[in-house]
């Protein structure tokens, strides 16, 4: 897991890096931690390193605070963990517009540490995530925002749910295969893989998602494609792919 402590004051960054440590231990846990001393450096390195799973944000710092470095971060990321740290509860209503998952209220102590960790390590095993890469950055993406992939050129092109335009990564259409979880995509035409739990429905000639958008279906793969749309939704697909020619 890799996780950026984001605070000002150096003492409160050294107790909480120590207490994240400490939990990573008792669990067998890997945790890549990053320390930055103010909202504007962890921008700076944000730009070359999107693949952040946690962020613990201090609201009150100079310059910058805390929750206006979430709304920027949740402009280009709905799906990163971010946990805040305060001395007051003033935020709380803010905090529900960038999806905080957790308030730690200072003075931290170890045990409230260890429990927005658990509450962490909890959602994070019910989302799934795939690590892409763009002909500038890395990218972190959740397999539940991706309606669809398409195979361009070498690589692909990702349409994401309300995200305008398309994701294009270096990543080809066989490795997304391999990558994605089995189970929730599937092959609807040889250039295109759907996940099949954002299809809103399916017509003779494309797949329409809940969210308007839609991709071609073969001629071919239209009876199989139907099948899998729904036993998917009976939780009888078994994950399997078809080929397409």
């Amino acid at each position: 897991m890799k996780i950026a402590v984001i605070e000002d004051e150096k003492s409160h960054r050294d107790l909480l890096v120590s207490w994240l440590e400490s939990w990573g231990g008792k669990k067998d846990k890997s945790l890549a931690i990053r320390l930055f001393g103010s909202a504007e450096s962890f921008l700076f390195a944000y730009e070359e390193e999107k693949d952040f799973d946690l962020l613990f944000l201090d609201i009150q710092m100079e310059g910058m605070d805390g929750m206006e470095l979430a709304r920027k971060i949740r402009e280009k990321d709905r799906d990163i963990v971010i946990v805040f740290t305060t001395g007051i509860s003033d935020y709380l209503e803010e905090g529900y517009e960038v999806e905080a998952l957790y308030y730690l209220i200072k003075p931290l102590s170890a045990e409230k540490v260890e429990k927005c960790m658990e509450k962490a390590a909890a959602r994070r095993r019910q989302e799934r995530f795939v690590t892409l890469h763009t002909a500038a950055e890395t990218l972190k993406i959740g397999e539940e925002s991706i309606n669809y992939v398409e195979a361009r050129g070498r690589g692909c092109c990702i349409g994401r749910v309300r995200e305008p335009g398309e994701l294009e990564v270096r990543e080809s259409l066989g490795e997304l295969e391999q990558m994605l979880e089995a189970g929730e995509f599937m092959k609807c035409h040889r250039s295109y893989l759907c996940r099949i739990g954002n299809i809103h429905h399916i017509g003779k000639e494309e797949i329409f998602f809940d969210d308007g958008s839609s991709v071609p279906v073969s001629r071919r793969l239209y009876q199989q494609v139907n099948r899998n749309f729904i036993a998917y939704f009976k939780g009888k697909f078994n994950g399997k792919i078809p080929c397409s020619r």
